[in-house]
C-alpha cells in the first residue's frame, strides 16, 4: 500500500526535534479531561493521535524521551492525589512525600516511554502497521504489564474513559482492556484520516465504523437477567474526618453517628452497607455488646449489615481487613488484593524505611484467601470487594458468576477533595458493566453510589457530608463474555497486531 508516509527521521533535512518534545506533557495532562468527574471521552482517542504524532519523526530515544513526557502530563495531573495521602493524612514530611509521588508518576510515565522506543524500533517507517497494528498493540500489552508489574497499578487506563461513551459497549464482552485497545485503535485510524492516502483514509474509516458501530451494538445486548425481586439498599457515609478516624477518644462518638444513621433505615432496606473501616478498631476487641444488639436489630427488622472492620488473630499476629455480615448470614470477607505500602510493605528488607515516614494505621495486614465462599445478605449471594480491590477485573470475576450483586466499600477520605474519589468510583463502576451486577459502593466521606448492572449512577451522595444514599438494585443472574473468558481474547487480538506490525515488512522497510 503506498502511504505517502516520510522518510525515518535521520534521513531528514532541517529536523527539528525541539518543538514537539516540549509540546509531548500538554496532550498527556489534558488527557485527564477524559476521565471523572469531567468524562469528555472523546479526548482519549485524539490523545492517542496525538501521541503518534509526537512519535512520527522520531528517533528511538526520542520517542521515548516524548512518550515519557506524556506520561509526566497524564500521570502528573492524573494522580497527583498521592502526594496528599502520604503528607495530609500519612503525615510524611513534605519532601519525603512529594519525592515519592514523583517517583510514582516516573515508573508510570516509563511505560508510554516503552511504547515510543519499541514502536519505532520495530517500525521505523510511519505508515498503517504502526500506526493500526503496532501502535494499539503494543500499548495494550504495555497496559496490561502495568495492572500488575511491581503489584500493578492500572489507574487511569485508557478503556476507563468511555464509561459514557459507545466504546462502553464493549466491557461486558471484552474488558476494560477491550475498551482501551478500541481507543488505540480509534486514535490510529484518527490519524491515518489525517495522514494517509485515500486508500488508508477509506480503510481507517471503515474499521471506525466496524469498532464504534460494533461497540454501540454489542452496547443493546442483554447479557445477563433478572434474579428476582430488588433490594432496597441504604449506603451509611459517615463521613469521619481521617485526621480522627482512628482516634480511640472518639471510638464511641463513631459507632453511635453511624447506628443513628442506620437505625432509621432498617425500616424500609433490606440491606445497609457501611463502608471501609467504619468500625475503626479490631472485631475481637470492641465490646461484643456492640455486635450483640446490632445483630438483635438487624433480626427484628429483617435488615442484614455489612460493614467494614478490621479483624485479626492474635495469638498468630495474622490480621485482616474484612467486612462482617450481620444478620440472616453472619460471616467474614477478608480482604484479597492488598493495597501496597498502604496495607502492607512489599520487599521489607529494602523498603522498612517507608514507615519511619508515612504513619498510616493498621498497615500490616494478611491477605485474604482467592477463593473465600460468598456472604449472603439481602437474600443473595453478593460479591464483596473492599477499595483497591475493585481496580482489577480478575478479582471482580472471581465471586461470579454465583453473586448477583456487588458491594463495594472504601475509605476515599485518604485522597482529600481531589480527583480520586470520582476516578475510584469511575473504576468501580466498570466493574459492575463488565460483571453484568449491580453494585452498591459504600464510602467514608464520599463519593458512595448505587450503580446499576450497565455501570449507571443510580443516586450518589455528595462529598464530606454525613449521608445516606437509598434506593434499589436488581440483582441479576447469568454470565457476560467478560466473565467466561477473561482478558485472554483482548490480549492476544494485541499481541497479533503488535506481531502483524513490527514483522518486517517489505514496505515497512527504511528505503
Amino acid at each position: 500500500m503506498n502511504t505517502n508516509t516520510p522518510s525515518p527521521p535521520s534521513e531528514r533535512a532541517g529536523y527539528r526535534p525541539s518543538a514537539r518534545t516540549a509540546l509531548a506533557p500538554l496532550p498527556g495532562a489534558a488527557l485527564v479531561l477524559a476521565y471523572a468527574p469531567f468524562g469528555v471521552w472523546p479526548l482519549t482517542v485524539l490523545g492517542f493521535a496525538l501521541l503518534l504524532w509526537l512519535w512520527d519523526d522520531a528517533t528511538p530515544g526520542r520517542a521515548a524521551l516524548r512518550g515519557g513526557l506524556f506520561g509526566l502530563g497524564l500521570y502528573g495531573a492524573g494522580i497527583y492525589w498521592v502526594y496528599i495521602s502520604l503528607h495530609h493524612y500519612g503525615n510524611a514530611p513534605p519532601a519525603f512525600a512529594a519525592l515519592a509521588t514523583f517517583l510514582l508518576i516516573l515508573l508510570m510515565a516509563a511505560y508510554p516511554a516503552a511504547v515510543g522506543f519499541l514502536l519505532v524500533r520495530l517500525a521505523p517507517v510511519p505508515g498503517p502497521c504502526r500506526w493500526l497494528l503496532l501502535a494499539p498493540g503494543l500499548w495494550l500489552l504495555l497496559e496490561w504489564v502495568r495492572s500488575w508489574l511491581f503489584t500493578g497499578f492500572p489507574w487511569l487506563a485508557l478503556g476507563y474513559s468511555q464509561i459514557e461513551g459507545p466504546l462502553a459497549g464493549l466491557a461486558p464482552v471484552t474488558g476494560m482492556f477491550g475498551l482501551s485497545l478500541a481507543v488505540a485503535l480509534s486514535g490510529g485510524c484518527l490519524y491515518s484520516l489525517w495522514r494517509g492516502d485515500n486508500r488508508l483514509r477509506g480503510l481507517a474509516l471503515v474499521l471506525l465504523v466496524l469498532i464504534w458501530g460494533g461497540s454501540w451494538w454489542l452496547g443493546q445486548q442483554q447479557w445477563v437477567h433478572p434474579a428476582g425481586e430488588p433490594i432496597r439498599v441504604a449506603l451509611v457515609q459517615g463521613n469521619i474526618g481521617q485526621e480522627r478516624k482512628f482516634d480511640p477518644e472518639i471510638l464511641a462518638r463513631t459507632l453511635a453517628d453511624y447506628v443513628d444513621l442506620s437505625v432509621a433505615e432498617t425500616d424500609s432496606a433490606d440491606l445497609v452497607v457501611w463502608p471501609e473501616t467504619a468500625i475503626p478498631t479490631f472485631h475481637d476487641t470492641l465490646d461484643p455488646a456492640f455486635f450483640r444488639r446490632l445483630e438483635a436489630h438487624a433480626r427484628a427488622t429483617a435488615t442484614d449489615f455489612l460493614a467494614g472492620v478490621p479483624s485479626g488473630d492474635w495469638r498468630n499476629k495474622v490480621y485482616h481487613n474484612s467486612v462482617v455480615s450481620i444478620g440472616s448470614y453472619p460471616g467474614f470477607y477478608y480482604k484479597h488484593r492488598l493495597l501496597p505500602f498502604g496495607e502492607y510493605l512489599p520487599l521489607r528488607s529494602v523498603l522498612n524505611f517507608f514507615h519511619r515516614f508515612v504513619d498510616i494505621p493498621m498497615a500490616d495486614f494478611t491477605p485474604g484467601a482467592a477463593d473465600q465462599p460468598l456472604l449472603r445478605a439481602g437474600g443473595y449471594p453478593v460479591g464483596i470487594s473492599i477499595c483497591f480491590e475493585a481496580v482489577f477485573g480478575s478479582e471482580i470475576r472471581r465471586s461470579l458468576p454465583e453473586a448477583a450483586y456487588l458491594v463495594n466499600v472504601s475509605n476515599d477520605a485518604w485522597f482529600g477533595r481531589s480527583l480520586a474519589p470520582y476516578q475510584h468510583l469511575e473504576i468501580a463502576r466498570m466493574r459492575a458493566l463488565e460483571a453484568g451486577r449491580p453494585m452498591a459502593r459504600a464510602t467514608n466521606t464520599g463519593v458512595s453510589a448505587l450503580v446499576d448492572h450497565r455501570g449507571r449512577i443510580l443516586q450518589q451522595s455528595e462529598w464530606f457530608v454525613a449521608a445516606v444514599v437509598r434506593g434499589e438494585i436488581q440483582p441479576m443472574q447469568g454470565v457476560t463474555p467478560y466473565v467466561r473468558l477473561g482478558n485472554w481474547p483482548s490480549l492476544l487480538l494485541a499481541a497479533i497486531l503488535a506481531v502483524a506490525g513490527g514483522w518486517p515488512w517489505p514496505a515497512s522497510r527504511p528505503r
